[in-house]
């Protein structure tokens, strides 16, 4: 999908998810994860973070608001 898709990732374990949204990442996709303070588990969002996979880090509450502005300008 590349420039037409987002990317979002929620509280998680583990790396999987990390490692599809850095394919989603090198595609030219936009990426969204979840802070931690707003996470019950950080793990996975952590991962893409360190994997430079995302373009933004943002509480829970505002990644709709994210995603709506988004959609708008496309």
């Amino acid at each position: 999908m590349g420039k037409n898709a987002l990317g979002v990732l929620l509280t998680g374990m583990g790396a999987d998810g990390a490692k599809r949204m850095l394919e989603m990442k090198l595609a030219g996709d936009f990426n969204i994860a979840q802070d931690e303070s707003t996470c019950v588990v950080f793990g996975m969002p952590r991962e893409a973070i360190l994997l430079n996979a995302v373009d933004q880090v943002l509480p829970l509450d505002q990644i709709p608001i994210v995603i709506l502005q988004r959609l708008a300008g496309a």
